[in-house]
């Protein structure tokens, strides 16, 4: 089992920058490919990043080039760092986990969430 725990939501402006932790407890840390989810009312929770064990990442379209994901195995943290934000990245924020060794873009594969940070973007 791993708990998973999301912060630094909020509202900010277009053009601003944010970043989301998600603080894991419970089994190793360093097993896990962790990803970032985001989802709006009414639409299906959306792939933004993922980060496998080694350190390799993966973006969604959307996001590439102005969302950065990583993690601190030693403080057991994932991190989203995401610049130059726009209306269209508002959405609940999830942080997900799960053990394997590649890496997951379908939501459905995952096997641990957190409860979601809400990022509104105005412009």
């Amino acid at each position: 089992q791993v708990q998973l725990v999301e912060s630094g939501g909020g509202l900010v402006q277009a053009g601003d920058s944010r970043r989301l932790s998600c603080a894991a407890s419970g089994r190793t840390f360093s097993r896990y490919v962790m990803g970032w989810f985001r989802q709006v009312p009414g639409k299906e929770r959306e792939f933004v990043a993922v980060i496998g064990r080694l350190g390799g990442t993966y973006y969604a379209d959307s996001v590439k080039g102005r969302f950065t994901i990583s993690r601190d195995n030693g403080k057991n943290t994932l991190y989203l760092q995401m610049n130059s934000l726009k209306p269209e990245d508002t959405a609940v924020y999830y942080c997900a986990a799960k053990d394997s060794a590649v890496v997951h873009f379908a939501a459905n594969l995952y096997d641990y969430w957190g409860q979601g940070t809400q990022v509104t973007v105005s412009s």
